[in-house]
């Protein structure tokens, strides 16, 4: 088989619906928007969330809490984790970006004191809790806050 021998699978592509185009295209005249009324006008249509008057369901429920847009989303790693690399290795961000155990950065990188640490390592991230930061400093490591 060649590149200009390939087809799409039998019935799994369909030619489009052209509407308006005659009483003979089975979608002439209206063009399947029924008679009058709203949906059938140029620009017609109601906004997303309407409901014909009746008071909205997002106006319905009671509102809760605030947002704050100031909010610093941390990702996670635990210690059980830095296990995997080799005594005496610097741990920073972008090798643990490198190494896929974390996907993204985003606002910093913290350190949580789950599991256990049994290697010397040198590690660089923007927080660390009180637990992890003892846990390294036992293990005989260093911790650094960029």
């Amino acid at each position: 088989m060649k590149l200009h021998e390939l087809k799409p699978a039998e019935g799994s592509r369909s030619s489009r619906k052209r509407i308006g185009r005659g009483i003979g295209s089975g979608t002439g005249k209206t063009a399947g928007k029924g008679h009058k009324g709203q949906n059938a006008r140029s620009g017609g249509g109601v906004r997303p969330g309407f409901e014909g008057g009746q008071n909205p369901l997002f106006r319905r429920l009671p509102k809760r809490g605030f947002t704050n847009i100031n909010r610093k989303d941390y990702t996670v790693v635990n210690l059980d984790v830095l296990n995997r690399f080799e005594e005496g290795t610097e741990i920073t961000p972008a090798l643990l970006i490198e190494t896929g155990i974390v996907s993204k950065e985003r606002s910093g990188i913290k350190i949580l004191g789950n599991g256990s640490l049994d290697k010397k390592l040198s590690v660089r991230a923007h927080k660390f809790s009180a637990s992890a930061k003892e846990a390294i400093e036992a293990a005989g490591g260093q911790t650094e806050v960029l």
